[in-house]
């Protein structure tokens, strides 16, 4: 029996090994069952922050990943990464009362951290932004939780709290218009909107005019400095939004992205990445459209979930749920073939992920259609049918209640005449 198990998951790797091989998006070798929180580059490497391991560094775009840990709080759960010359900033937090929770630095690429706390009054850092970073005189914004947002101008020995103008102090997002900009724009993404100050933080007024939903996951700009900077949003369960006159008035900008939970950008010259809960989507036309970048990635992780992306040299990296980093050559995308681009349905990331005792699975066809969704336990038992008839083009939804099972990971498989996708859901009572 054992050697017939041995055997089985022989035929497994190599299967795995084979698609990976053969696929446009290759799995880098972070540990198994890694949730990466951010990435960040600097001249040293690769880093990518995670929930409950810390921070990891790669020196060879991902062949190796090596923690930098030590002095973090245990289990460390990293949130933001951002780099200013020969410092790396994170925000952690770990057990309860941890000493070590909130805003830490390095100065030695993560060998040591040290806690940098002095005037901040959160423990949870969600966003760094450095207007200067290659300056002397670099000013680092940090976004909390519930606290607002507080400004360093001495690499993070003290902080100040600067939220005049704020009506929420959840700071999820902060971007800059340049990093080195005598007259820097740098815009707040809160629970209740986006915010712009002009004076470094002292004061903030709101821009949210034509968003729909007051919580913004994510924000970049496209520009070389305030003056010629097109502002990108990602809006919680309504996916992307642009802006093209600084922040006054928004638009939405949805058009060919499946999957309406946004939770990062890249931007690599006339190229804009998206990842959300649908996977990695490319515009090169300022979000008139996009184009779903994902080969490589529904082989192995089902409907692929991205919580991070960054570019380095000529790679995007992608942090996928629950499956660690992934790398795809910047090559490769800027022509998108036409089987890529093309899809009759999509399955969505169930909400809320994880769940306790229910949560709603949403698919959307983009042509009628036999529908199957199924879900499966951890042995690949088919434990319940959610779906199984013909159903119009349009968005559906269904409720899996796991009330009577045990915690663990389940997937939801959706069958059409398109073809069979699957994704991954943690139960977790």
């Amino acid at each position: 029996m054992k050697f017939a198990t041995l055997f089985i998951l022989s035929i497994v790797i190599s299967f795995f090994t084979s698609n990976l091989a053969n696929a446009q998006w290759v799995q880098t070798n972070t540990p198994s069952g890694c949730y990466v929180l951010c990435i960040a580059e600097s001249s040293a490497g690769l880093f990518a922050g995670t929930r409950e391991q810390g921070v990891f560094l790669s020196t060879d775009n991902g062949t190796k990943w090596t923690s930098v840990s030590t002095g973090l709080p245990l289990p460390p759960t990293v949130s933001a990464l951002a780099v200013s010359g020969s410092k790396l900033f994170a925000g952690a937090y770990g057990v309860a009362g941890s000493p070590l929770d909130g805003a830490l630095v390095s100065s030695n690429n993560g060998a040591t951290w040290s806690l940098i706390d002095t005037g901040l009054t959160s423990n949870y850092v969600y966003s760094f932004a450095i207007s200067g970073a290659n300056t002397s005189t670099p000013i680092l914004f940090a976004g909390t939780a519930e606290a607002g947002i507080f400004r360093s101008t001495d690499n993070g020995s003290h902080w100040t709290a600067v939220n005049t103008g704020l009506t929420n102090l959840t700071v999820q997002a902060l971007v800059v218009s340049d990093s080195n900009d005598s007259s820097p724009m740098l815009f707040a993404g809160t629970w209740d909107g986006v915010f712009l100050s002009t004076n470094n933080g002292t004061s903030w007024t709101t821009s949210s005019t034509g968003l729909p939903s007051t919580r913004v996951s994510a924000l970049t700009m496209r520009g070389t400095n305030a003056s010629s900077t097109m502002l990108f949003a990602g809006i919680y369960g309504a996916g992307v939004f642009i802006s093209t006159n600084k922040g006054t008035s928004w638009t939405e900008a949805n058009t060919g992205l499946a999957g309406k939970y946004v939770a990062a950008f890249a931007v690599n010259g006339t190229s804009l990445f998206v990842g959300t809960d649908s996977g990695v989507f490319l515009t090169t036309n300022n979000a008139t459209n996009w184009t779903r970048v994902n080969s490589g990635l529904l082989a192995v992780t089902g409907n692929p979930v991205v919580s991070a992306l960054a570019i380095s040299g000529k790679y995007l990296f992608a942090g996928i749920f629950p499956f660690g980093v992934w790398r795809r050559p910047l090559s490769e995308m800027s022509s998108v073939s036409n089987k890529e681009m093309s899809t009759t349905f999509n399955l969505n990331q169930n909400y809320p992920n994880p769940f306790n005792p229910s949560t709603e699975i949403n698919f959307t066809l983009t042509q009628r259609s036999i529908v199957q969704l199924d879900v499966f336990d951890m042995l690949g038992r088919k434990i319940q049918t959610l779906a199984n008839t013909t159903m119009d083009a349009g968005q559906h939804n269904a409720t899996f209640n796991a009330g009577n099972l045990p915690s663990g990971i389940y997937t939801a498989q959706l069958s059409t005449n398109g073809g069979r996708r699957e994704m991954k859901m943690i139960l977790s009572k």
